[in-house]
């Protein structure tokens, strides 16, 4: 199945995947984590290289993979303790992230599709400051040192005829902030992480590439300021699970399968256009938006 291309946006998928010596691939480490007590795993791809980066299809940088099978199931918490987690995590990709900034938040996705909506699911549960500080300052908080936090949720290119990489700038412009934090849904590699899974970089985001649709990126050379970019996988290429089942058959039937297996290609192809999400993605995606909005909220606060 060598010709069938896997698409997916996690970086940790994108090294699983590569099948090389690990001379090969110097210049991408990898450290891993578990811990117990909140049933979280947690692993962390550093792209250091540019043969590195040239390896895994990524542009150097952190990227840092929870792993959370509880994040699938309701909670009337909206699993306060992964939101914690998530937020020491972000915490620690944040330039300076014990001084005072004022952050910008961008909910990327289409409302009006479920399984993009995690963005602007997240931003409408964010603790907004800006416009309060502005108007009547931090003792409006009854605070001495606090972040400020604004948004903005630019809809998609359909809708708006504008590259969201253009809006986004035009923020910037007039409010100059000192850090961009993306929200998006992504796209993953296997069934096994579709919505308990998230995954942070300091690298930005490409809007659309998990499903071919590529747009202009939002990462600190095109912005100007520094870019954390937080996504869940919500979908899965449905060419993606048909390969994973006739692999899972050629190991266990052996060469008999073989001509199935290449007789599927062109399927296959045809499938990679196709993508597929969980029956329950409504109420997924409102408690995932509660989860990273609770631990935005927890991150940014000094």
């Amino acid at each position: 199945m060598s010709c069938f291309q896997v698409r997916t946006d996690l970086a940790l998928e994108a090294r699983e995947s590569i099948e090389r010596t690990e001379e090969e691939i110097r210049g991408v480490r990898v450290e891993e984590e578990t811990k117990e007590d909140i049933q979280v795993h947690i692993t962390k791809v550093v792209i250091e290289t540019k043969n590195g980066a040239r390896a895994m299809n990524k542009p150097m940088g952190n990227y840092i993979t929870l792993e959370a099978p509880a994040m699938q199931e309701a909670d009337d918490g909206y699993h306060r303790e992964i939101s914690e987690e998530l937020a020491r995590q972000v915490r620690s990709l944040i330039p300076d992230a014990d001084e005072e900034q004022s952050v910008l938040v961008v909910g990327l996705g289409n409302r009006e599709v479920t399984a993009d909506a995690l963005g602007p699911g997240v931003v409408d549960n964010l603790f907004i400051t800006r416009h309060i500080v502005r108007e009547y300052g931090k003792a409006a908080y009854n605070k001495e040192r606090m972040n400020v936090v604004s948004s903005i949720v630019p809809g998609v290119m359909a809708a708006t005829g504008m590259e969201t990489a253009e809006i986004v700038r035009g923020v910037i412009s007039q409010t100059e902030p000192d850090l961009v934090i993306v929200v998006d849904a992504l796209a993953a590699r296997s069934t096994k992480r579709l919505n308990r899974t998230i995954q942070i970089t300091d690298t930005g985001i490409h809007p659309g590439s998990g499903v071919g649709n590529h747009r202009n990126g939002l990462t600190e050379e095109s912005l100007g300021v520094p870019v954390i970019a937080i996504g869940v996988p919500t979908v899965v290429d449905a060419g993606t699970i048909v390969s994973d089942a006739l692999e899972k058959l050629v190991q266990e039937s052996g060469e008999g399968v073989e001509n199935l297996k290449t007789d599927c290609l062109h399927t296959m192809t045809e499938l990679n256009n196709m993508y597929v999400t969980g029956k329950d993605v409504d109420e997924v995606i409102k408690r995932l938006s509660f989860t990273i909005s609770e631990a935005l909220n927890i991150a940014l606060e000094l």
